[in-house]
């Protein structure tokens, strides 16, 4: 099985902005490759969980280089990408229930919990053989895992007719745009959480979207900026509550989709205690939202530190 990784993609500052786009969509490209077996054969759920982490990275580099390279020129790998999540998605969700979920009520010892287990690894078994084997084998993903690295090495976008700020965006070291972008992108973190409604769901999902572009950004040009992993470190707080209360929604859900046929019983009753639980825990997190929020706003700014910039 590969090893997990958190390296970064191999970018440094005499690119240019077109040069690391290629290398970030690359390098994830590469990394999807080595955990495709794992994810077919269900060897181990990191074969899924890795390959959607390297699908979703993509997405974002597409959505974050935009100011750059226009939509109409990345649609159709970003079409592509979001099918592919979406193939991947439940059976991931079912995993994390499986392997997290459960694990952390069992110690109760409440009635239906065998239950509740076999519906779930019955219902991720299903979704393995009818969705995730059938869509990695199939001719679609097979065009896109050949095809995308063709694109990449052709760079269509520098021959493409843009718009003058684009073109010159595209051409300028991909230091300048690293900080327009993480300057950009922490805006839109700060407009959606500065006077962000706690109670209202809506609004705690667009902060988690934004928080998680940010994180992506400064993923990606970690290797530009040093004291970029202090600056992603000041987030964790802030995203692992965001990312928890999600967990809460998509456990409803899946447990909404597995005890639906089941009436009453130890099972619909053993769903509910998943979901308090976990819903126990977002709300323990939640009050220490002021502390995780000041963090994270107060956190330095490593891309405009005089000397950030390696040599």
């Amino acid at each position: 099985m590969p090893k997990k990784s958190k390296t970064p993609p191999p970018i440094d500052a005499s690119q240019t902005t077109s040069e690391a786009f290629a290398s970030i969509l690359r390098h994830n490209h590469d990394y999807m490759l080595t955990w495709l077996e794992s994810a077919r054969d269900w060897a181990d759920i990191e074969g899924v969980h890795q390959t959607r982490v390297a699908v979703r990275r993509m997405r974002s580099a597409i959505s974050l280089f935009r100011d750059a390279i226009p939509k109409e020129l990345t649609a159709h790998w970003a079409e592509e990408l979001r099918w592919i999540g979406s193939q991947l998605g439940q059976a991931r969700d079912l995993d994390v229930f499986i392997s997290e979920g459960l694990v952390a009520v069992a110690p109760v010892q409440l009635p239906g919990e065998a239950e509740l287990r076999a519906l779930a690894e019955s219902r991720r078994a299903q979704l393995y053989q009818e969705q995730v084997q059938p869509m990695l084998d199939s001719e679609r993903f097979g065009r896109f895992r050949t095809e995308l690295p063709d694109w990449i090495g052709t760079r269509p976008w520098e021959q493409a007719k843009l718009k003058k700020k684009r073109a010159k965006r595209l051409a300028a070291s991909v230091t300048v745009y690293a900080r327009h972008l993480l300057d950009k992108q922490e805006r839109k973190v700060l407009a959606a959480g500065t006077h962000v409604d706690r109670t209202n769901h809506f609004e705690m999902h667009q902060l988690r979207i934004e928080c998680k572009k940010l994180r992506y950004a400064a993923e990606f040009f970690l290797p530009l900026f040093s004291g970029m992993d202090e600056f992603i470190a000041h987030m964790k707080g802030l995203q692992d509550l965001l990312g928890v209360m999600n967990d809460v929604a998509v456990t409803r859900n899946l447990l909404e989709d597995l005890c639906g046929d089941e009436g009453k019983g130890d099972v619909p009753l053993y769903a509910g205690a998943v979901v308090g639980w976990r819903t126990c825990e977002y709300r323990q997190l939640l009050a220490s939202f002021d502390d995780y929020w000041e963090e994270f706003v107060g956190a330095k700014h490593p891309w405009w530190k005089k000397g950030s910039t390696p040599s």
